[in-house]
């Protein structure tokens, strides 16, 4: 039966995930990628295929699938938005889990084990299910992220042309007191003037480069996904 190679075989399979990941990542982000999504899924793949076939057995008419799809969905979806925070990609979403499919399929094959049509079908079904879920997962969170990047961009955007204004208006407002009286630019409004001045030059200085970088980041183009054929024993 699949679900008894899938745990007896568990610590392999999650081996060679992670050697498949070391060799697309550096050794110090591949703990990080195969935290949750690889072991957790395999766990669930097992404990569905064993419901999927307690039910058969129970049953043998019966053609549904077992309903344990919204945990394999709401974990891949963790997944998904815990690969976006550290920094992943949605490529390295769908990459973990066609590692998956070809990790079983070729231990399988090493082993001599035959994997049931059935078997494979609920082995695809759930990789399916659980790519969607993470990916949707990932650009949900991505998308907040914009959201907030924009936000934060507004605030700062806000705050640069309310100080800017305030601080011009102090600027023109002394140089007109200067300009059409007898106060020298020595006194205290000349140095209200000066000081308007400085502060504007300051702010320039230290708003501005903030609002290009998060601009810069907000306007970032995602890269383009590339979605792995489920279909075959390849993965």
């Amino acid at each position: 039966m699949l679900h008894e190679f899938l745990t007896s075989n568990r610590d392999e399979l999650i081996g060679r995930c992670k050697n498949k990941v070391a060799l697309r990542f550096e050794p110090a982000k591949t703990p990080a990628a195969m935290a949750n999504g690889v072991p957790i899924f395999l766990r669930q793949l097992a404990d569905t295929l064993r419901s999927e076939q307690s039910t058969t057995l129970r049953d043998p008419g019966s053609a549904e699938p077992a309903p344990s799809g919204s945990r394999i969905g709401k974990a891949a979806a963790l997944h998904g938005a815990d690969m976006l925070r550290l920094g992943f990609s949605v490529d390295q979403v769908v990459h973990d889990y066609g590692d998956v499919c070809q990790a079983v399929t070729d231990m399988a094959v090493e082993q001599h084990r035959i994997i049931s049509a059935d078997e494979f079908r609920t082995l695809n079904r759930c990789l399916d299910e659980a790519i969607a879920d993470a990916v949707t997962s990932f650009g949900a969170a991505r998308n907040r992220v914009a959201v907030e990047q924009a936000e934060d961009l507004g605030k700062r955007l806000n705050y640069f042309v309310e100080e800017q204004h305030r601080l011009t208006a102090i600027a023109i407002q002394a140089y007109t007191a200067i300009k059409t009286g007898n106060i020298g630019l020595t006194g205290a409004t000349g140095t209200l003037l000066i000081h308007a001045l400085e502060d504007l030059r300051i702010l320039a200085d230290h708003v501005l480069p903030e609002i290009r970088l998060a601009s810069a980041k907000s306007t970032l183009e995602p890269r383009r996904t590339r979605t792995l054929p489920l279909d075959s024993p390849g993965g």
